[in-house]
C-alpha cells in the first residue's frame, strides 16, 4: 500500500515545481530589455509512478502517481533562424561600412562644381586659347601659368583627400582585426565554459545568450558560418576555414605591405594571408575596408595619377617643342618630382644598389605614319597586361587606326595612339597587380614589322628586337633616343605635379609658337597655345578614355553609380535584417503579457499546491491525534 505520508512528499514537489516557475518567469521579466536575452520556458513532468515493472508491489489497480517534477529550463531558440540572420548580417556589415565611404567619395569630387579639378581644366584651357590669339601679350601668358597652379594645385587637393580617405580605411582594418581577435577569444572562453556546464547535465541558457550575441558581433565584421562537430565542439568558420574550434580562438596578424605601406591580414599561426569572400558584399565589415582601401579608393588614385600623368606629358611633349617669345624651348611646362633620376629610365627596383629594371612611361617611333594607310604588313604585338601579357593580331589589310583601335581595346596595360606628328607613341597605365609600379611599360614585342619597320619602335622584331623592363638599358631595344622615350614616376603625379620654376621666374619663356628649321618662331605665332588648347578634345587616349572631357564624364558617373549602388544595398540589406530581427524577436523575446499570464497561472498552481498540503496534513493529524481517544 501507498505511504500515508506520501500526500505531503507530493504537494512538496508541486510548491518547489510551481516556485521554480514563479522564478522563471521572473528571469524573463527582469530581462524584458535584455540585448541579445532569449526567453526560457520551465518543462513540467509527472513523477515516476510508485510501481515500476520488475519490482514487487502490492495489489492495486493502476499505478499511483508521485506528483510533478521540472524536467528542464529551455531557452527559446530557432537555430536555423540563427543562421539566417548570421548568414545576412555579413552582408548588412558590408554595405553598412562602404556607403559612408563612397559618400565621402562623392563629396571629394565635387563634379560638377566651380571647385572641382574639371573646372579648373576647362580654365587652364582657356588660357592657352587665350595665349593663342594674344601670343605676344605678357598677361596671358601669367594667366596660364596662374591657371596651371590652381589647376595642380586642385589635383594635389583631390589626392590628399582620396589618400586621407584610403588611410582611414587602414586604420579601421587593424581596429576591426583587434575587435575580431577578441570576439574570437570570448567565444572560444564560452565554448569552454557551455562545455563544462553542460558535461553537469544542465542547460547554460545565459551563456548560449551571451555566445549568440558575440556570434552576431562577428558575423557583422566578417563573413562567418557556425556548425557543430558533436555535441560539444561548437565551430565557427569564415570562408571554408576553421576561426574558432571548441576552446580554441584563431587570431589575426597585421602584416606590412613594404610595397603599399598598408597592413595585410594573416592568420596569426600560420602567416597565410585571409582570403575574403569572392563574392562582393557578403565579407562583412572588414571585408569592405579591404576592398575600399585595396580596389575602390586604389583604383580612385589610379585614374586620377593617370589623367595627370598623361594631361602633363601631352602638355610638356608641345611644350618642349615650341618657343616662348624670350627664343627659349625645350622647356617642360610641369615637372614631376620625384622622377627616375636616370635618363635611360634605370631603378633599382629590389634595393640591393644595382639597377635592375628600367622604368619607362611612354615610347615613341621615328617614322610618320598615316592613320588610314593600310600597312601591308601582319604579325602579333605581345603587350604587358594585368597578368601575364596580351596578343593583337595584326593583318596586311589593316589600317594603322584598326591596329590601334586593337590594342587600346585589348585589355592590355598599354594605350596606343599617334601624335601631332603622326609618331606611333605608346604610353603605360596603371597597373592593376600590386606587384607591379604603375605607369611603367613592362614588355612590347612583335613577331612582324609593324613596330619594326614600318613604326620606327624597335629595332627589331620577334622575342630578341622585344623591350622588357626586367633589365637595365631596355631602351636600346627601341629606335629612337632619348627623346623618343619618357622616364616613369616612382610616386603618384596627383600628388607631386608642379609648374616648372623656371617658368614663374620668368614668364616670358611660356611656349606659345612652333619654330621654323630650329629657328624661334615670330612673337605673334600661336600655334604652340593653340595646340596644346586644342588637347582638350582631342583623342589622346587617357588610359581607356579618348578623350580628357570623355575622362571626367564618364569618371563622373561611375562615382555617382557607385554611391547609388551603395545606398540601393544597404536600404535592402536594412530591410531585410530587420524582419529577421522581427522574426526572431517574435520566436525568442519576451512578451509581457503572456509572462504575466503565466505568472498568475503559476501563483494558482503554488496556492492549489499549499492548499492541498493543508488538507493532507488535517488528515494526519486525524490519524495521529484522534484515531486513539
Amino acid at each position: 500500500m501507498t505511504s500515508t505520508f506520501m500526500g505531503i512528499e507530493m504537494g512538496k514537489r508541486a510548491l518547489g515545481a510551481h516556485q521554480q516557475a514563479l522564478m522563471v518567469t521572473g528571469q524573463n521579466l527582469s530581462n524584458v530589455n535584455t540585448k541579445g536575452y532569449s526567453r526560457q520556458q520551465i518543462e513540467f513532468t509527472s513523477s515516476d509512478p510508485i510501481y515500476l515493472p520488475g519490482l514487487s508491489r502490492a495489489h492495486a489497480p493502476g499505478q499511483m502517481g508521485q506528483g510533478v517534477e521540472t524536467e528542464s529550463i529551455r531557452r527559446i531558440r530557432d537555430e536555423l533562424l540563427d543562421r539566417r540572420i548570421i548568414a545576412k548580417a555579413g552582408e548588412e556589415g558590408y554595405w553598412k561600412t562602404r556607403d559612408p565611404y563612397i559618400s565621402d567619395l562623392e563629396a571629394i569630387y565635387l563634379e560638377p562644381g566651380h571647385s572641382s579639378v574639371r573646372s579648373h581644366m576647362d580654365a587652364f584651357w582657356d588660357a592657352w586659347q587665350e595665349l593663342g590669339t594674344y601670343p605676344e601679350d605678357t598677361a596671358p601668358r601669367h594667366s596660364v601659368l596662374e591657371r596651371g597652379r590652381t589647376l595642380s594645385a586642385s589635383i594635389h587637393g583631390r589626392y590628399q583627400a582620396l589618400q586621407t580617405l584610403q588611410n582611414k580605411a587602414n586604420e579601421e582594418i587593424q581596429m576591426t582585426v583587434f575587435q575580431v581577435n577578441t570576439l574570437s577569444r570570448e567565444i572560444a572562453s564560452l565554448n569552454e565554459t557551455i562545455q563544462r556546464v553542460k558535461a553537469q547535465g544542465d542547460n547554460p541558457n545565459d551563456l548560449l545568450d551571451k555566445r549568440d550575441l558575440k556570434l552576431d558581433e562577428l558575423s557583422s565584421l566578417l563573413n562567418i558560418s557556425v556548425a557543430s562537430r558533436d555535441p560539444d565542439e561548437f565551430m565557427v568558420y569564415t570562408n571554408g576555414v576553421i576561426l574558432v574550434q571548441g576552446s580554441i580562438g584563431r587570431q589575426f596578424d597585421l602584416q606590412l605591405n613594404r610595397e603599399t605601406g598598408f597592413s595585410n591580414v594573416v592568420w596569426g599561426d600560420t602567416q597565410d594571408p585571409l582570403e575574403l569572400e569572392k563574392a562582393t558584399g557578403r565579407n562583412g565589415r572588414l571585408g569592405a575596408l579591404v576592398d575600399l582601401r585595396d580596389q575602390t579608393i586604389k583604383s580612385e588614385i589610379q585614374v586620377l595619377d593617370n589623367m595627370t600623368m598623361n594631361f602633363a606629358s601631352l602638355v610638356n611633349e608641345v611644350h618642349q617643342r615650341a618657343y616662348g617669345i624670350n627664343g627659349t624651348t625645350g622647356t617642360r611646362f610641369f615637372i614631376e618630382q620625384p622622377f627616375v633620376t636616370n635618363v635611360m629610365g634605370n631603378y633599382d627596383r629590389s634595393g640591393n644598389g644595382e639597377d635592375d629594371s628600367s622604368y619607362i612611361f611612354r615610347v615613341s617611333g621615328t617614322n610618320p605614319l598615316e592613320s588610314r594607310a593600310q600597312v601591308g604588313l601582319a604579325g602579333t604585338i605581345t603587350l604587358s597586361a594585368a597578368e601575364g601579357t596580351q596578343t593583337i593580331q595584326y593583318f596586311p589589310t589593316d589600317t594603322v587606326a584598326d591596329i590601334l583601335t586593337r590594342i587600346n581595346n585589348s585589355g592590355a596595360e598599354v594605350t596606343a595612339r599617334l601624335n601631332r606628328d603622326g609618331l606611333l607613341t605608346m604610353t603605360a597605365t596603371p597597373s592593376q597587380n600590386w606587384e607591379n609600379p604603375d605607369f611603367v611599360i613592362r614588355h612590347i614585342e612583335d613577331s612582324g614589322r609593324f613596330l619594326e619597320g614600318y613604326a620606327g619602335l624597335l629595332q627589331a622584331s620577334g622575342p630578341d628586337g622585344a623591350f622588357t623592363w626586367t633589365q637595365p638599358d631596355a631602351v636600346n631595344a627601341l629606335s629612337g633616343g632619348p627623346e623618343s622615350w619618357e622616364v616613369a614616376p616612382i610616386a603618384h603625379p596627383s600628388g607631386w605635379l608642379e609648374i616648372n620654376p623656371a617658368l614663374i621666374r620668368d614668364p616670358l619663356s611660356v611656349a606659345s609658337g612652333f619654330g621654323v628649321n630650329g629657328r624661334a618662331s615670330n612673337p605673334g605665332n600661336g600655334d604652340a597655345a593653340m595646340a596644346i588648347a586644342s588637347i582638350r578634345n582631342s583623342e589622346v587616349m587617357v588610359g581607356r578614355y579618348r578623350t580628357f572631357d570623355d575622362y571626367f564624364a564618364v569618371h563622373t558617373a561611375n562615382v555617382a553609380l557607385l554611391g547609388e549602388q551603395s545606398r540601393n544595398m544597404l536600404e535592402t540589406n536594412n530591410v531585410t535584417m530587420h524582419r529577421l530581427h522581427m522574426d526572431r524577436q517574435s520566436l525568442s523575446g519576451v512578451n509581457m503579457d503572456e509572462e504575466l499570464s503565466n505568472m498568475i497561472r503559476y501563483q494558482h498552481g503554488y496556492a492549489a499546491a499549499a492548499r492541498f498540503i493543508s488538507t493532507v496534513d488535517a488528515m494526519l493529524d486525524v490519524i495521529i491525534n484522534r484515531m486513539g481517544a
